[in-house]
Parts: C-alpha cells; structure tokens; sequence
C-alpha cells in the first residue's frame, strides 16, 4: 500500500471537520479512529516541537519514532503555537467551519486562552466538543495532572494484574489512553448523530480514569453486593477452567479456553480422557472453578500439551473447535496469514522509514470503509496550504512565521 496526502477520503466520515489539539494517546488516537474513517483531520502542533510521540518508541530507526507513522496517519499537521494571541485567532477562524474539536489538555487550558465552552458555542452552535483529560472536567481531581498508567492504578485495572505474591503489573500498553480515544470517538458519533436531529453541537467529557472504570466488567459490582474485593491472580480468572496457558513440546505456549461443559467435553476428547467429564470435580463448570479442582486440570491439561508441538496442539484443537492459539510476539502477529487477509496488518510507505507494517482499521465497513491515506505528516507539512484555505493571504502567513505564532 503506498499512502499519499493527495489520496481523497472516501469513508463514512468523509465530510467531517476536525481540529486535533493536544498531544501524546489518548486525544490523538481518536482522532486517528476519526481519520481512519475518512474525517479531514487538522492537528495542531507546537512550532519547532511538534507531539511528543514524534519521538516515542522503544525501537527507533535511525532515530526516527515509528510510533508517530501510526497515531499521525490521516492527519493534516500544522505548526501552530496557541500560546500567542495569533494561534488562538487561527484556532477561532478554523473552528467556525468545524464539526468537532478535539482536545486533552489538562481542564481549564482552553479556558485560560479565553478559549470558554460558552465562547466556542457562540461562534459555531454546531461545534461538538470532545475533551479528552486525566480525571475529567470536574471533580475533586478534575486540575490534577493524570497519564494512563495513574489512571488505571486508581480505576482498578492495575491492582487486578500479575500475581498475588508480587507487585502489580501493567498490561504492557497504554491501554487507559486507547480506552479513553475510543470512548471520545464513540462519543463524537453519538454527538454527531444528535446534532442530524437538532442541529446542536455538545460537549463530550472523558477521563482516563472513567474510561478504566467502564471496562473493569463486575469488580464494583462484586464488592457491592458480596463484599469481594478481587485480586491479582496470575495466569487464571478464579472460577473460570480450563482457561489458561500451558506449554508445548517446541518451547511455545498455547492459550486454552474451553470453561464451558460443552467445549470442555470435546477438549477432554482429544486429549484422550474423556473419563475426566465424568470426575465429579471436572464435571461441571461450578467444580472445576472450584481452587483445588481448577489447579488440577491445569495441571494435567499441562501434563498433555508438553508432550506435542504447538501447530500439532492447535491442530488438533481447532479440529474439535476447542478455542485455542498461540501466544504471538510482534513477530508472529506480522506474519500471521489471518490477519495479513484482514488487511488488519498492512504494509505501507512511510516518509524517512520505506516500507513498514502497522495495524489496519477497525471496524471493517462494507460500502465506506476506512482506509490509510497517508502515514504521519512532517511537522507543519500542512500548515501553508491549511491557512490558504481558511483564507489567509501569503503575506499573512509569512508575518506570522516571523512573528513565531507559526
């Protein structure tokens, strides 16, 4: 796939507008989730700096972030410094023709800027606004500073992760900051939806620690009504067998779902010992969670597949439809052939770094999907051609660069 700023967008989100402030995951990747989908999205960056993902990554080229191709594909960049009296009235004059500003300052940034909810209301009634912060708008911690790793220790993700005899664990991602994109996205679609009724834009508030506490499942729910508090609990979900990771023969390891009776019958099957569904503490989904009984499948599930290759286990596995696969590294996810006829690994061109994989788009839509038009832009690759289109004259434009509000 070769991306091009010149490639049109044809997706379900073709005709939206959006102005993309602030910087790092969470704002940005959805504004990546709106791009993906066709929106005309105009990012502002600091002049000189740009986002700090620009430069994030473990694992460089030459230097280069190869994280910034992905959370800046399909966006417009343009180097404006909203500190100067110049940026905001840029900002104003973009807004009034915009469908969506997306921001995650820390609250009351904007506002500071005389930038007010009330004042961008007047100026554009259609204007929805989506704020992406730590904590949200208000609160008792609405003005604390908050990144995703702070935020899913106090929603109660990360005390649930790793083992109970260690220190808690992260997931390994930033998962509070894509949590908190997709919830904004999903907000702006249900906010764009409203305004097709009414005509109306709204205000769209998230925090990373709301989006953690959406997606814990029952935990609250459990400490209500029973008084449970759930903990950290390695590789098993208490209740829930045979549901783990077991070795393999090869040095691999495999993921084994298969808690239900039904699915548990037919894995017993393979295995060759079908008399364990007829063990009184294997019989049933309620006496396998039992802790005695839950350690001993696995034990013997283990016992099994460390006697067979990996491809030989889901082999046979997925010949009984016992939900099974393998646990990928980066590696394996690149050259899994499902996923490459997914397109949800694909191959493109990136500026300064040739040919790269990234993730594809999610969801897959059948009339107007989404597509990769292009990686991240250079910094301010777009800011001329943006600011001509608003109707600034060249000679407006070169005052401000010299004036360094670009």
């Amino acid at each position: 796939m070769t991306a091009s700023t010149e490639t049109p967008a044809t997706g379900p989100l073709s005709d939206i507008k959006v102005v993309e402030l602030g910087s790092f995951i969470a704002g940005p990747y959805c504004g990546q989730l709106l791009a993906d989908m066709g929106a005309d999205v105009v990012k502002f960056e600091d002049p000189g700096k740009g986002d700090p993902m620009r430069q994030w990554g473990f694992a460089k080229k030459d230097g280069a972030s190869v994280w910034w191709p992905v959370i800046g594909r399909n966006k417009k960049s343009v180097t404006i410094d909203l500190r100067k009296a110049g940026g905001q009235d840029i900002l104003r004059r973009l807004l009034t023709e915009a469908d969506v500003l997306l921001e995650n300052f820390r609250p009351g940034t904007l506002e500071k800027w005389g930038l007010t909810v009330e004042a961008l209301q007047a100026l554009n009634p259609k204007l929805i606004i989506a704020r992406v912060s730590g904590y949200g708008q208000y609160g008792p911690y609405a003005e604390k500073a908050g990144f995703a790793a702070v935020a899913e220790a106090m929603g109660g993700m990360r005390t649930i992760n790793g083992y109970p005899d260690r220190l808690p664990t992260r997931t390994g991602l930033s998962i509070g900051d894509t949590l908190a994109g997709i919830y904004t996205a999903f907000g702006v679609l249900a906010a764009l939806h409203q305004r097709s009724r009414d005509g109306r834009g709204q205000v769209i508030d998230v925090g990373l620690t709301d989006a953690i506490l959406a997606a814990i499942e029952g935990i609250v729910a459990e400490y209500s009504v029973t008084g449970h508090v759930r903990g950290r609990t390695g590789l098993t979900s208490p209740g829930f067998a045979p549901s783990n990771i077991y070795p393999t023969l090869d040095g691999h390891h495999i993921v084994i779902g298969a808690n239900a009776d039904t699915i548990c019958r037919r894995l017993f099957a393979v295995m060759g010992m079908d008399f364990l569904m007829e063990d009184p503490r294997f019989s049933t989904h309620g006496a396998r969670g039992q802790p005695d009984n839950q350690a001993e499948i696995d034990r013997i599930i283990a016992d099994w597949t460390r006697t067979k290759p990996r491809d030989t286990l889901l082999q046979l596995l997925d010949g009984a439809s016992v939900p099974a696969g393998g646990v990928n590294d980066a590696a394996a996810v690149a050259a899994d052939p499902h996923f490459r006829a997914r397109d949800m690994i694909v191959e493109v061109d990136a500026p300064g770094l040739g040919r790269m994989l990234m993730q594809g788009i999610v969801p897959k839509l059948t009339r107007t999907p989404g597509a990769i038009r292009w990686t991240g832009a250079k910094l301010g690759e777009h800011t001329d051609a943006v600011l001509t289109a608003a109707g600034y004259s060249q000679d407006a434009i070169a005052a401000m660069r010299k004036g360094g509000v670009l």
